[in-house]
């Protein structure tokens, strides 16, 4: 068994280092300030807009099986996950402060992207068998650009990705937070996660919606609450945490304390990889939760999108990495260990540091739990609409029961061989990203002519 996976480590790795090889990355970077310079700043432009939009003055409605808001609710249930607080400390405990900035590019830009994505998504959604409305990019390379087996790939890709990015990291999570929090057994977090969810997700994308849609503001709120008392509290430090951000960025981060230093080459992938873990942008998942939005016009969702990067990059990763980095946790030392603080580790020490008692316990793991279990509910309907876009109705069912077998797996396994799940878990997003873009930027024509069309009578 150890050869097995040591074998599956080792493949992984070369794929891995393909996948996410500085053409990916351009790929991405690249596609995000391409759309923002053919969208015209669209994220900058139009954020009033988006936010009139998300806090309820548009109210055109068309097509779609639940509501504007409740769509972007099950999107940012999906992406505001672990990583946003097990990942954000990943990217420091590797990359140093200044990964914190590439991860802020990714958000930047990305919020150009993830408006693409949607907009076109829900240009050539359709309903299925069921009577649920499903778009991605499946279905814009099949019935758009008409190269139908790359659409199959993206699916399956969906399908697979899912339950690592979207299940087993976060029930693992979920399950940590749990025990840390009441000191809840592990087998116990396992059949609380499988049930619950199981409760939820059977109902389909309807039950989905209306637990993130409650769900979703509670958790934020709680955790960016959390977050922002204790910048407060270290406000005398902001300015050097700041500058240590940027002067980082762009060379190589120097040794200190428990961080033990990292070429410029680390201090990038590791901000990038982490946000497009964490924000999504690119990915290609959250159009499939956005075309079931009960809208008229495709770029009114499309402007949903720019809010859920701005509130899953912008807010919660950067009160993440702030809290990290203005109580010096990412120099501490595990004395287990010997080495730096990482993962989710580092973020509880950041928190117990910068508030009094066991509300840093609190926050932190209140959040993580919340975060976690709401992106199981939501990459749920991403893996079902992969699985269903290649196998039909049929399939959803099965796939949503091994979907609360996974879930109960992941919880129940502690610690164990996370990290080459969560390694995994990036080379499948990868995965998923390329044949994402490419249908994004295939359609740039189609993508300016909904935009314009939509944003001119506004």
């Amino acid at each position: 068994m150890n050869h097995f996976i040591e074998l599956v480590e080792r493949t992984n790795g070369v794929v891995n280092g393909f996948v996410w090889g500085w053409p990916t990355i351009i790929l991405l970077i690249g596609s995000g300030i391409y759309l923002t310079v053919t969208l015209r700043g669209i994220q900058f432009t139009r954020m009033g807009t988006c936010f009139a939009h998300v806090f309820g003055r548009n109210r055109e409605k068309g097509e779609g099986n639940i509501t504007p808001f409740q769509a972007v609710s099950v999107a940012l249930a999906s992406t505001v996950g672990a990583g946003n607080i097990a990942g954000v400390a990943t990217a420091i405990h590797i990359g140093g402060p200044g990964s914190v900035f590439w991860l802020w590019v990714t958000g930047l830009v990305g919020m150009a992207t993830k408006f693409s994505e949607i907009t076109l998504a829900l240009h050539y959604r359709k309903m299925d068998e069921t009577g649920v409305m499903r778009g991605g990019a499946m279905y814009i390379l099949r019935d758009g650009l008409k190269i139908p087996w790359l659409a199959t790939v993206f699916a399956a890709f969906t399908a697979m990705a899912a339950f690592g990015i979207g299940n087993a990291v976060q029930a693992n999570k979920c399950s940590i937070a749990l025990f840390s929090l009441w000191g809840t057994p592990h087998i116990a977090s396992a059949w609380i996660v499988a049930i619950i969810t199981a409760a939820v997700i059977l109902g389909g994308i309807q039950s989905i919606a209306k637990v993130a849609q409650m769900l979703v503001p509670f958790m934020c709120v709680f955790y960016v609450g959390g977050a922002l008392f204790i910048l407060v509290r270290y406000a005398a430090e902001l300015p050097g945490v700041f500058g240590l951000i940027f002067s980082s960025a762009f060379q190589p981060a120097a040794a200190t304390g428990g961080f033990a230093g990292a070429a410029v080459s680390a201090v990038i992938t590791m901000g990038l990889k982490r946000g497009l873990f964490s924000n999504e942008a690119g990915l290609g998942s959250a159009p499939m939760a956005h075309s079931t939005a009960q809208v008229k016009y495709p770029a009114q969702q499309g402007l949903y999108g720019i809010f859920e990067v701005f509130v899953d990059t912008i807010v919660v990763c950067t009160m993440t990495a702030l809290v990290i980095l203005v109580t010096g946790a990412w120099k501490e030392i595990d004395p287990a260990t010997g080495k730096g603080l990482n993962d989710l580790l580092l973020s509880a020490r950041a928190f117990e540091t910068g508030l009094p008692g066991r509300w840093g316990d609190m926050v932190v793991y209140i959040g993580l739990a919340t975060f976690t279990f709401s992106t199981i509910l939501g990459w749920n309907f991403y893996g079902e609409t992969g699985v269903n876009y290649i196998f039909g109705k049929r399939a959803i069912l099965p796939y949503r029961l091994l979907w609360v077998i996974v879930a109960f797996i992941g919880a129940w396994g502690g610690l164990e061989r996370l990290g080459l799940i969560w390694d995994i878990s990036d080379t499948l997003n990868g995965l998923m990203a390329i044949p994402n873009l490419i249908a994004v930027l295939m359609s740039v024509k189609l993508l300016k002519k909904l935009t314009s069309g939509y944003l001119a009578a506004r």
